[in-house]
């Protein structure tokens, strides 16, 4: 039976990634510090931007009703999912490099605090935690999962298979950044490929490239590469380019400490109308269009001179923009995260409520890759300290009516070990007991767990130490 070729004419929508795109992104990951100097270099570099008084948006209405310029659009969104920013990546490209960062935090620290927001069972997160523990500086996987496998079974995970670790692998590296724990460069290099969209240009051929021939592309062995591939010059070298924008390194962006200095993003203040959060006005340097040479493009000739300040005028006026879009996707995230932790601010952590990305990022309409950009590495200030946005988000314990947040347990944990007689420390299983009688149900492995993370020694030992 001959079967009949067809075209078909397929309509969809799909997020087009243009620079001015990228850099609204890119500035929604960088912390207040590395914003800062973004924005010095760019004043540095651009004649038409300097400093302005007064906090927000100024300036930029007037010069977009020339006809000569560049429409920029009322709302620039900057939620995407993660494969949108994607060439980013590499931080390859002409123009201001926003390549991700995430200074002051540790790569097993972002790992540990997705794997807490994802929901697994308890065994599998033993597994997940010794992979993350795994992961050396460049992302990648240091061990074999047969010693891994080995190590917690003589830790009382009886029955381990290489297929379970597996199993629990594959769904780590799902986490950001992509290509992390990965167990070689290939491997790194195809989880990037597979999370782009499928009509990413030459996407099967990057792939096949990167799976079958990549000792070739090492070697620079263009002639092989074209015959296996069955390309010419000019497509290979697409393909390439495609493979050469990936991340090789994806762990390196973060580091090894905590950051010593922290600038408060956003402010929760409690006033006559309740509880209220706003931008921090000391948060970051405030532009506007230089009014002097704004003026000036106003001729009409078309000299080389007035080019160049056309074309940084229009430049200028994309970063107040993504300036101004970044605030308002931090300042409509941050709201609604202290919505949902209010009794955190009239109680303390104790009264801290299970929250989860999908959480947020459903109420918001937002992805949830957006939600942990924006909370990553972004700080608020309450009158109970500052904290990291993402410290509001804790894995519930329990169900329906009776969950409760990991964090809260924590605290609660930490208080009555705080309280206890000091002759007569109080034992893991009586810890559970008494966390039973308010209604937390919690296993007493979960509670050495949770006692161990928080350092403080067991009950024998707190009794030596007084």
């Amino acid at each position: 039976m001959a079967m009949k070729a067809s075209l078909q004419l397929r309509v969809g929508t799909q997020l087009t990634m243009t620079p001015q795109l990228q850099q609204a992104i890119g500035l929604l990951q960088l912390s207040t510090l590395d914003l800062r100097q973004e924005i010095q270099q760019a004043l540095e570099a651009n004649p038409m931007l300097e400093l302005e008084e007064d906090f927000g948006e100024q300036a930029v209405g007037e010069a977009a009703d020339d006809d000569w310029a560049d429409e920029i659009p009322a709302e620039l969104s900057v939620d995407s999912d993660w494969s949108d920013t994607f060439q980013d990546a590499g931080g390859s490209g002409e123009g201001p490099d926003f390549e991700r960062q995430a200074a002051g935090q540790s790569l097993q620290g972002h790992l540990a605090w997705q794997l807490a927001m994802s929901g697994l069972e308890e065994r599998e997160t033993r597994i997940a935690e010794s992979l993350i523990d795994a992961v050396n500086a460049d992302g990648y996987l240091d061990q074999s999962l047969d010693e891994l496998r080995d190590g917690l079974r003589a830790q009382g995970l009886d029955g381990l298979t290489h297929r379970e670790v597996e199993g629990v692998l594959l769904r780590l590296q799902q986490f950001e950044p992509t290509g992390v724990l990965a167990r070689d460069l290939r491997e790194c290099l195809l989880l990037q490929l597979a999370a782009l969209p499928d009509d990413t240009p030459l996407l099967p051929q990057a792939r096949r490239l990167v799976r079958q021939f990549l000792e070739a592309l090492a070697g620079d062995d263009r002639r092989l590469l074209k015959r296996r591939l069955g390309l010419d010059d000019a497509t290979l070298d697409r393909v390439i380019a495609l493979i050469r924008g990936l991340d090789p390194r994806p762990g390196s962006a973060f580091s090894s400490g905590d950051s010593d200095y922290v600038i408060p993003d956003l402010i929760a203040r409690h006033t006559a109308r309740g509880w209220q959060v706003e931008l921090n006005p000391e948060a970051m340097p405030r532009l506007r269009i230089q009014p002097d040479y704004a003026a000036l493009i106003k001729r009409a000739d078309k000299s080389q001179d007035n080019q160049f300040l056309k074309d940084h005028l229009q430049e200028a006026r994309w970063l107040i923009k993504s300036l101004s879009s970044r605030n308002d996707t931090l300042l409509r995230v941050g709201r609604e995260v202290m919505t949902r932790q209010l009794d955190f601010l009239e109680r303390g952590e104790e009264a801290m409520k299970p929250l989860i990305l999908a959480d947020v990022a459903q109420a918001v309409e937002m992805h949830e890759s957006t939600i942990s950009r924006v909370t990553t590495q972004k700080f608020i200030h309450t009158p109970r300290g500052v904290f990291e946005l993402k410290y509001f988000f804790s894995s519930q314990v329990g169900g329906g009516e009776d969950a409760h947040s990991s964090t809260a347990i924590r605290a609660r944990i930490r208080k009555l070990i705080q309280d206890e007689p000091p002759r007569k420390p109080l034992s893991d299983s009586r810890l559970v007991a008494l966390l039973g009688e308010e209604g937390i149900e919690v296993a007493r492995r979960t509670v050495a767990k949770y006692r161990e993370a928080m350092q403080i020694p067991s009950s024998s030992q707190r009794k030596r130490l007084r």
